[in-house]
């Protein structure tokens, strides 16, 4: 499943294709939305949003109805495709919903998360209304990030399990998890209750930086100076991107021991027992 990184740049290149254009024509493969096709076509797509890992597109008012938005969620196999209106990528996915502008075009492709509602009452969509904090598409500072270190709901739980929960902090799977538990030197086993204010501050600033490294190099979040020796040095792009993750039996980068690999929440955690304490 992409991570908010990977999502926000998707919603970037929607952007790019239809925000602020007219859209020629819209489609849903799902009968329930199949009346509001007409009544979406021809308005201006005035915004497209990632919220986690969740895609709004926003739709203008007409004279005599309000503006609307199309949520939607990726979960395990949807992908957004851009085109050109009048030719469809060839694919042996479903096509859920599309936008067709003048030049460009939007296709979602395999997602079966779908919902119009009006942008007031996106609220009510359970998936965004459990989101925690989400760096990549909100100003979130280390404060911001203290007070859910602090809240009871989360501070009892393992960070090897918590850092999936997106109500924790939204936008964050299983490649950062691992990559943020490295950069902080914790183990997975770490409760937030069992940070000194340092630990605190080196957790957020770790959750901060590769959010935001990630997203900024394209899913790297290695450190850019060695991602970049390592790449004149001819390691493929798979091997030089991350710190631990996917690195099953490898160096350190840090210390030169051989990366160890578990599963915690069902997903594949990978960590260094001598930097991260384990």
């Amino acid at each position: 499943m992409p991570e908010g990184p990977e999502i926000r740049r998707m919603v970037d290149d929607i952007a790019k294709a239809v925000a602020g254009q007219r859209a020629e024509q819209v489609f849903f493969a799902f009968d329930r939305f199949k009346a509001y096709e007409a009544l979406l076509s021809g308005r201006q797509v005035t915004g497209v949003e990632a919220r986690g890992k969740a895609v709004l597109v926003f739709f203008s008012a007409t004279n005599d109805d309000g503006p609307w938005c199309v949520y939607s969620h990726n979960q395990l196999y949807g992908k957004w495709q851009m085109g050109k209106p009048g030719q469809e990528p060839r694919t042996n996915r479903q096509l859920r919903f599309a936008i067709l502008g003048q030049k460009k075009a939007a296709r979602l492709y395999s997602a079966s998360d779908i919902q119009l509602v009006r942008p007031e009452n996106l609220g009510e969509i359970s998936y965004l209304a459990r989101l925690g904090p989400d760096p990549i598409n909100q100003r979130v500072s280390p404060d911001d990030l203290f007070a859910v270190f602090k809240s009871k709901r989360f501070r009892g739980r393992s960070l090897g399990g918590l850092l999936l929960d997106q109500g924790f902090v939204a936008g964050i799977g299983n490649y950062l998890r691992s990559e943020i538990l490295f950069e902080a030197g914790m183990a997975p086993a770490i409760r937030p209750r069992d940070l000194d204010d340092t630990g605190r501050k080196r957790l957020a600033a770790s959750i901060l930086t590769l959010i935001h490294r990630a997203y900024k190099l394209k899913g790297i979040t290695n450190d850019p100076e060695r991602a970049e020796a390592l790449k004149k040095a001819g390691w493929a792009f798979s091997r030089r991107r991350h710190m631990v993750f996917n690195r099953d039996s490898e160096a350190c980068h840090h210390c030169g021991t051989g990366i160890m690999k578990t599963v915690i929440a069902s997903r594949r955690l990978y960590y260094c027992p001598i930097c991260q304490g384990c």
